[in-house]
């Protein structure tokens, strides 16, 4: 199996550039708004729509919804003022893979990854690898491996600029995740060249595939950082590892990409003693340091 990436490349975007892809929800989730008010994302500050809507609401919501409207006014102003000095960094490469029981191997890597232990919806204990062709079909698949960062936020002066800065700089990454991504499906990878998706459709994620993050409910072992700086070099764009694997800048993430058409989100949930002892020996990874990474998956 080759070892070396198919193709490896880092997209830079200027905050105005990734703007446009903004999960407001998200974004006001982190200062405890309700995902109602994230339609005021697309309206625009004081604007007619804007008002109508907020008239449109009971009496109660209002304060409340025009507090809202004020900090993603805030948010869009910092966005506006942030010009070419800030970066927005997204790095991707694809690698031949094949599947090895619960592992995946890529570039000659092994990553191991955790199976469901109670069956979903569909009754099947699903795994990550379950999406990538195995080792024996005498086929390769192809695994994409990706990090996204920011470079240059910062300059707050008081709690509130500094944690509007770091709350918009962690969405612009995230934005940047889905543009770049967005530009790997249809050229970069080109697995679906025709994908022609209005962005609510992209940000609920209706497209071909999957992206899990590192720490997310199908990959939560923050250790994965480890494997895939060793894939894609993290601190090419800047990120940089501690020693418990957590991400610096903070508004950074990594994860996979998984082109197979019928994969999809789910969540590991508990794992038996079973389970994390055949992990370990996968990971080579003591069960007791694994357990800290771990710990809100083990019975």
């Amino acid at each position: 199996m080759q070892t070396e990436a198919i193709k490896t490349e880092t997209l830079t975007y200027r905050a105005a550039d990734v703007a446009g892809y903004v999960n407001w929800i998200y974004f006001l989730h982190s200062w405890g708004f309700p995902p109602s008010m994230a339609a005021l994302g697309s309206m625009g500050g004081g604007t007619e729509e804007q008002r109508r809507w907020l008239d449109s609401l009971p009496y109660a919501d209002r304060d409340r919804a025009m507090e809202a409207a004020r900090l993603i006014d805030d948010a869009v102003t910092l966005i506006g003022e942030m010009g070419d000095g800030v970066r927005v960094l997204f790095k991707y490469a694809l690698f031949a893979a094949n599947s090895d029981g619960d592992d995946i191997v890529a570039g000659g890597t092994r990553l191991p990854f955790l199976r469901q232990q109670m069956p979903g919806r569909d009754g099947m204990c699903l795994c990550l690898a379950d999406y990538i062709v195995p080792a024996g079909s005498g086929r390769e698949d192809t695994l994409g491996v990706f990090a996204a960062t920011i470079d240059g936020c910062g300059g707050w002066h008081d709690d509130y600029h500094r944690l509007l800065t770091l709350t918009v700089a962690e969405r612009l990454v995230e934005a940047a995740v889905e543009k770049g991504h967005e530009h790997v499906r249809k050229r970069g990878w080109g697995y679906a060249p025709d994908e022609d998706l209005p962005m609510e459709d992209m940000l609920h994620e209706r497209f071909i595939g999957i992206r899990p993050a590192v720490g997310y409910p199908s990959m939560p072992d923050q250790s994965m950082n480890f494997l895939i700086d060793r894939l894609l070099d993290l601190g090419s764009i800047g990120i940089r590892l501690t020693g418990n694997g957590a991400m610096s800048p903070s508004a950074s993430v990594d994860g996979l990409m998984f082109a197979n058409p019928h994969s999809r989100y789910f969540a590991i949930g508990k794992i038996s003693q079973e389970q994390m002892l055949d992990y370990s020996r996968r990971r080579g990874i003591g069960v007791e340091e694994l357990s800290k990474f771990l710990s809100k998956n083990t019975l």
